[in-house]
């Protein structure tokens, strides 16, 4: 394999360590919510108390940027220079 960054990351399970605030104690848990990150968004799926699927997505700027593009709230220019729809 090269020396390049994956596309994507994907896991069954994440492992989340945290220190309290108070006491300074570093606690682990290895917690089942699916993982999956690319250049665009960390999106993480799991069951909420219902036993219902639930799911987070953090979007990161160069996704927001593109999802923003995708629906219209990006800026008005034309990646080809010239096809101005006009006839």
């Amino acid at each position: 394999m090269e020396n390049s960054k994956p596309r994507e990351i994907r896991a069954a399970e994440v492992t989340v360590e945290v220190k309290d605030a108070v006491t300074g104690e570093v606690f682990r848990r290895t917690l089942p919510i699916d993982y999956y990150e690319t250049a665009n968004a960390l999106r993480l799926i799991a069951e909420d108390a219902h036993g219902e699927p639930s799911e987070l997505v953090f979007y990161t700027n160069f996704g927001l940027k593109k999802l923003r593009d995708l629906t219209g709230g990006g800026p008005d220019k034309d990646p080809c220079g010239g096809h101005s729809g006009d006839k």
